[in-house]
């Protein structure tokens, strides 16, 4: 989201936004002389939170939700996404109170709006409220862009944002950074929505298992717990990923499955009460293997996902890349170069030299048939 401040030295009001390679921020408008500045920070604040609410339409987007059905999960969420236009009128004729009375909205982001018209109101000034309106429309059309795939501009924060949904446009742009490197460049991190990103991610890292499992003569699923012995990885994530694919899930349900799950208990809800059932069911053996003399109680805690809550797509997708890192490991330990091949001709690589950076080479060629061999997975 953006966030909004006042300096007051220079009586401006800042907008500022990250990105995946740091913050902007620019200047939204000069704020009148004599202004109070708790009045300035309020404005600041409730525009803050006018973003928040916002953004959030864009990371829970009805289309995830369950159902639709008035009074619903995603008919209230359809509802806010719809709120987008009541925001100007909100902003240049809030509600104020009247006989110690005042009306507040249900929805966030129009309550937030009629709040900063508020603050608009006490200031009283044409050119500041004229420069918020512009500041909010500019700060909607980023949510509607990212909801489209074009994180240009200020839509670029959604690379740090985890959505419960993934945008085909954004699933096709990481899946060809990926064919240009399966091993994952920069840009995924800096250019694509990480929801998008992982179910692209997914996807490789199936073939990246199948490569390794013809190799190693191991079941996909396996092949990551049998990288681990050779280099420590946080294999638990994308091996649970593989298993969900080969059930039958699709890279976009395993991924997005996910991220919902640890971004329903973010927001302190228990989504899948059945299943912390069977953990509990099995609570005791956990706790006889992992208790004993010495052994500190906070390290015996139940995980409620298997993701960060705070940053669940970033850390999925960083987690499926390390897995196709481990699938190379494996990899390298049980192929025999063919020189016919060709991959053996000049031994040169950008990043890896000698025999390492060949087989490098060669793996992500298999990787590349693999994945080209069930785009339709994919799509």
């Amino acid at each position: 989201m953006t966030r909004y401040s006042t300096d007051p030295a220079r009586r401006e009001l800042i907008a500022a936004w990250g990105t995946g390679e740091g913050d902007l921020a620019t200047r939204v408008a000069a704020v009148p002389a004599g202004t109070d500045t708790a009045t300035l920070m309020r404005l600041a604040r409730t525009l803050t939170h006018l973003s928040e609410a916002a953004w959030r339409t864009y990371t829970h987007p009805a289309s995830a939700a369950a159902s639709t059905d008035p009074n619903s999960e995603g008919w209230r969420r359809e509802e806010e996404r719809k709120s987008f236009d009541e925001v100007p009128g909100a902003i240049t004729q809030p509600n104020l109170p009247q006989d110690g009375m005042l009306d507040v909205e249900y929805s966030p982001l129009v309550e937030s709006a009629h709040r900063a018209g508020r603050a608009l109101h006490a200031i009283a000034n044409a050119d500041l409220t004229a420069a918020v309106l512009a500041e909010t429309a500019i700060e909607l059309a980023a949510v509607e862009n990212a909801e489209l795939g074009d994180l240009a501009g200020r839509a670029r924060q959604a690379v740090l944002l985890s959505r419960e949904g993934a945008s085909p446009v954004q699933v096709a742009a990481a899946d060809r950074l990926l064919e240009q490197d399966p091993f994952g460049l920069a840009s995924l991190f800096t250019d694509i929505d990480p929801t998008a990103a992982a179910v692209a991610a997914a996807h490789w890292l199936a073939a990246a298992a199948e490569v390794t499992a013809e190799a190693a003569g191991h079941s996909p699923t396996a092949v990551l717990l049998e990288a681990d012995n050779i280099e420590a990885l946080p294999h638990e994530t994308p091996t649970l990923v593989l298993e969900l694919l080969e059930a039958g899930a699709s890279p976009y349900d395993a991924v997005t499955g996910l991220v919902r799950h640890a971004l329903h208990i973010a927001d302190g809800l228990l989504p899948d009460p059945a299943g912390l059932r069977e953990q509990l069911d099995n609570i005791d053996d956990d706790l006889a293997e992992h208790t004993g003399p010495g052994t500190d109680p906070e390290d015996t805690g139940l995980r409620l996902t298997p993701l960060d809550p705070k940053r669940p797509a970033p850390d999925l997708l960083e987690d499926l890349l390390a897995g196709i890192h481990g699938c190379w490991l494996l990899h390298e330990e049980y192929d025999e170069l063919d020189d016919e091949d060709g991959f053996g001709d000049d031994g040169q690589d950008d990043e890896h030299t000698g025999q390492a950076g060949i087989d490098r080479r060669r793996f992500a060629h298999l990787v590349r048939e693999a994945a080209a061999a069930h785009h339709d997975r994919l799509i």
